[in-house]
């Protein structure tokens, strides 16, 4: 409300002699003013109090109700006061627009004085509302209670089957956005018989077909809802087939649609995988597609993936790769490095493709290959070693950390089988010190399994970078490890090369859980910005009310998630097994992160246990003082708190296999 930047408060009591006028447009421009500038000036807005009591008694009922809205928007304790019996008598309005209007601006007064309308009378009139003749009365109604119970701690929204039942019948007479308040409202509906949501869930499925987007994604997860009170599987296995073709309607919509509908897919998938099955290409990505449509679309692609369908994705992934756009293209890669993960008999055709792709020499597609050919190795230890050979034909194309972490620890891996493997681990040691904390690790990890499998090669280098990594660095991760390392060798190579070299649980291209309640939660939530971060609802909206599933006669307990089910594919920077014992899982949670010796630092844990301090001050390696000085008194750990404040990690601060959620 300002003109050529000049503030237009000063024109207050000019603005209040216009009111009186009859135009409709001018009313409404005097009345978005006095919304706008009320609050700056309470003094003189309380004047305009009797012109909008006055407006409320007008014959047009355009006039009553823009006189309502105006005065229960207005945040100041008079307007609020004036308000209450105003908005009584509207509610009893013999024009369904008025109360329409009215049942709105009891949700408005809650939000301004929730103890006043508490108090009165309100929300037993807004009740009666649901009563009314006309569709449009009730939807607000709805919309209104809805509003109400999301903000307090005593009301309680209660609807039975036979209220239910009513809402569904005035579902074709609403407006598109009734039909959204009624659909949200029946999600609240707690069935006591199967029958009962199997019947609710038929009759508000010609919503799917709706051509509001909100309708059908409200619709959606009203039907995802009432699945779990169905118990007939048949039943529940049609209803998942009605969901798939208004899912993929709506990517017919604009860029911003289609994102929240792609995301939802995510989600739905990981609940009702049969709704999407057999839909592969309907998310293959269009030339004009945003980046973070192609990126969502390429997820999907990776979750939908089988070996029937394989050929045709990994044709598709090709042309992805030879994009101009550089992060879509190193997404591509990865997605394929997945691909080879998840469906083993697939790995061959995955891995002559990243090959053809290495061939072409463009730097970020050789770095981008090079991390997921890691994670290959990790997933098959004894095959493919063929393309070694290949990877180290382009280590000069290697600049970014991770690209180079990766490179290093097929060197450190297959040390034993690469014939230069010392002198190609030297040449990443000569900017030891200038290399990320990633890269650091690496090396120091890679140069001991040298040792181990070489000891005449990797003699030399050890104590150069265990000297380094304990003397001349700042990071207590790395020099941690580096002390780890130096007592391991010191005491026994054996055990050293059992814990260092000794066979890992393979990796797996599903691997990051959601616990039950959030999966559920975020079911219930489809549809909302929730769940395009894929959090639960109160960490996007602080002061959002959390939605369960509540316990009933119906509720199908017995198809709730297991723990095997609980997975959400990710594209992250590896990952960690399903199988990992829980000691393990347990000690990675409490440091913050899951590294790739996660089982050997634990398997060195329990071996350290064993060793007293008179042989802990003794051990040595080629003669060099043991940099720990004996078995001085043991000082306290501390474990940070697990409900601490996450933080997002860079790169160079989190290990070579961690991985963000849906992070390709």
């Amino acid at each position: 409300m300002t003109m050529s930047n000049n503030d237009m408060v000063a024109l207050f009591p000019d603005i209040i002699g216009c009111m009186h006028l009859q135009s409709l447009e001018i009313k409404k421009m005097c009345f978005l003013y006095l919304v706008n500038y009320a609050r700056m000036r309470p003094e003189i807005a309380v004047k305009a109090i009797p012109l909008l009591e006055h407006d409320m008694e007008d014959q047009n009922p355009l006039v009553r109700a823009l006189a309502l809205r105006t005065m229960s928007y207005i945040h100041v304790r008079e307007f609020v006061e004036a308000t209450v019996p105003n908005v009584k008598q509207m509610l009893r309005d013999s024009d369904p627009y008025v109360r329409k209007t009215a049942a709105f601006c009891v949700a408005k007064l809650y939000d301004h004085d929730r103890q006043m309308v508490e108090q009165s009378d309100l929300i037993d009139r807004l009740n009666s509302l649901l009563r009314d003749d006309n569709p449009t009365v009730v939807a607000s109604a709805l919309a209104g209670l809805m509003d109400i119970w999301e903000r307090s701690e005593a009301i309680k929204l209660t609807i039975d089957y036979k209220n239910a039942s009513k809402m569904v019948a005035i579902l074709p007479d609403c407006s598109e956005w009734g039909q959204t308040y009624i659909l949200e409202a029946l999600g609240s509906y707690v069935p006591q018989e199967s029958g009962e949501a199997l019947l609710l869930a038929e009759r508000i499925s010609p919503r799917l077909s709706h051509s509001n987007s909100s309708v059908v994604l409200t619709c959606i997860r009203v039907i995802l809802y009432l699945m779990n009170y169905i118990a007939d599987e048949k039943q529940v296995s049609a209803l998942c087939k009605k969901l798939s073709p208004p899912l993929v309607t709506l990517l017919a919509k604009g860029p911003e649609v289609q994102y929240l509908a792609l995301r939802n897919a995510l989600l739905i998938l990981q609940r009702r995988p049969e709704v999407l099955r057999n839909d592969i290409r309907v998310f293959f990505c269009k030339y004009n597609d945003p980046i973070y449509v192609k990126v969502t679309k390429l997820e999907l692609i990776f979750m939908l993936a089988n070996e029937k369908n394989i050929d045709e994705v990994l044709t598709e992934l090709r042309e992805y790769a030879t994009e101009i756009d550089v992060h879509f293209v190193r997404k591509a890669v990865r997605a394929i490095g997945k691909l080879a993960i998840k469906i083993e008999p697939a790995a061959r055709r995955c891995i002559n493709l990243l090959l053809e792709l290495v061939a072409t020499k463009v730097t970020y597609i050789v770095q981008e290959a090079t991390v997921v050919i890691r994670n290959i190795f990790r997933k098959y230890p004894d095959q493919y070693e063929s393309i070694i050979g290949t990877l180290c034909e382009h280590l000069d194309s290697l600049d970014e950390p991770e690209a180079k972490a990766a490179m290093v620890w097929v060197i450190g891996q297959y040390a034993d089988r690469i014939d230069n493997s010392d002198a190609l681990l030297e040449d990443f040691l000569f900017n030891f010190a200038e290399e990320p904390v990633e890269v650091q690790l690496a090396l120091l990890t890679a140069t001991v399994k040298l040792f181990i499998q070489r000891p005449t090669k990797g003699q030399e280098l050890v104590p150069k970078v265990l000297k380094w990594a304990t003397e001349e660095t700042d990071n207590p991760d790395l020099r941690d490890r580096a002390y780890m390392y130096w007592r391991l060798l010191s005491t026994d190579i054996k055990a050293a090369e059992q814990i260092v070299m000794g066979e890992k649980p393979p990796i797996t291209a599903e691997s990051e859980r959601l616990d039950n309640a959030t999966l559920e939660e975020m079911c219930l939530n489809v549809g909302t910005l929730a769940t395009i971060y894929l959090k639960p609802v109160q960490t996007v909206f602080r002061n959002a009310r959390p939605k369960k599933l509540h316990d009933s006669p119906a509720l199908q307990k017995h198809r709730m998630l297991s723990d095997n089910q609980k997975s959400i594919s990710m594209f992250g920077r590896g990952g960690q097994p399903n199988n990992i014992d829980t000691r393990t899982r347990a000690a990675a949670s409490a440091n913050g992160s899951e590294g790739n010796l996660a089982q050997a630092v634990n398997d060195a844990d329990a071996y350290f246990a064993s060793v007293g301090s008179q042989q802990m001050s003794a051990m040595r390696i080629d003669q060099a003082d043991d940099l720990f000085g004996g078995g001085g008194p043991t000082t306290p750990s501390y474990v940070v708190s697990a409900h601490a404040p996450q933080t997002v990690l860079q790169p160079n601060q989190a290990s070579a296999n961690n991985g963000d959620l849906l992070d390709l």
